[in-house]
């Protein structure tokens, strides 16, 4: 038998089929990711329900600003100092809000801008009334951190008060008179306080001393600017501080310690003054306390009244 060359040849490739693999967790992965993109989505819709319905309609007006105007600027964007470009400052209630901070900082800017300028007019004043001019080597005006502080200080030959006691002198009367309407011109207030050099009375610090001595030239000054058109419901406090605070540290005796401090108060300054008196905390059974002394009991004697 012979065999057929010529004819063609047939070759059958059969693909051997692999066995599927078994999934290894991937759908775990999605629902990792479901189950954040609900929880995202919980937790903006209850810090939503947290903001007051009149605050929904600016954070509906800033996802409204296009990009580029908050970037670049446009009519929509918001001028405010928050750190999101085009945003408003935020609306979620915050016990410290940096809102609050700034605007706080901007009173007291404007607060100091108004104590500066007040400074001003005192110099302006002091060298073109003819009467201030006269004591201008004892007026010193700064400024310090609870507001402006005008001093007025003794010479050795031209003292404010008589010697030893809170009786004011003539020229001291008309420097204050002249600088009282000055305060009514600001809605501070003002504090006074009375300094003394360091030599002390024969008696000590046991009868009438320093201390008194400068509380009492403190509230001298206070009549004297009352006196001159002041407001008398702008005094602050009356403080009788001696010699604690010495204008010359070297020499606690010499005559420019003995003076007047006038401080035109700043805001903070009144905060913390206010904050100092409402410290206390009130009396309990305040009237139990009184009742012995509206009705003192009397004392028991022997025999016969």
């Amino acid at each position: 038998m012979s065999l057929n060359t010529s004819a063609p040849r047939i070759v059958i490739r059969r693909q051997k089929r692999h066995q599927a693999e078994a999934p290894h967790g991937s759908w775990k992965i999605a629902y990792a990711d479901f189950m954040t993109a609900m929880m995202a989505f919980f937790l903006i819709m209850w810090l939503l329900s947290l903001v007051p319905q009149k605050d929904l309609h600016a954070i509906a007006e800033y996802f409204r600003t296009p990009l580029m105007t908050a970037i670049t600027g446009g009519p929509r964007l918001d001028n405010s100092r928050s750190v999101i470009p085009g945003g408003a400052p935020s609306v979620v209630p915050q016990p410290f809000s940096p809102a609050a901070n700034n605007a706080e900082t901007e009173e007291e800017r404007r607060d100091t801008m108004r104590l500066d300028g007040l400074k001003q007019e005192l110099e302006q004043l002091i060298e073109t009334d003819p009467v201030l001019r006269e004591f201008r080597p004892q007026l010193l005006l700064d400024m310090t951190p609870d507001g402006l502080r005008i001093q007025i200080i003794d010479r050795q030959n031209r003292p404010m008060f008589s010697t030893g006691s809170a009786q004011v002198q003539t020229y001291m009367r008309d420097v204050l008179r002249h600088l009282g309407p000055v305060f009514n011109r600001l809605p501070n207030s003002i504090s006074i306080a009375g300094h003394t050099d360091s030599i002390q009375y024969a008696s000590g610090e046991r009868l009438y001393s320093n201390w008194e001595l400068s509380a009492d030239r403190a509230n001298a000054a206070r009549q004297e600017l009352v006196a001159g058109g002041m407001n008398e419901s702008k005094i602050r406090q009356i403080l009788g501080l001696a010699s604690s605070v010495s204008l010359v540290k070297d020499n606690s005796a010499a005559a420019v310690n003995r003076r007047i401090s006038i401080v035109v108060l700043n805001r903070r300054a009144e905060k913390r003054i206010d904050s100092q008196n409402a410290a206390g905390a009130p009396v309990a059974n305040l009237d139990a306390l009184l009742e012995p002394l509206a009705h003192p009991a009397l004392p028991e004697f022997g025999g016969n009244p």
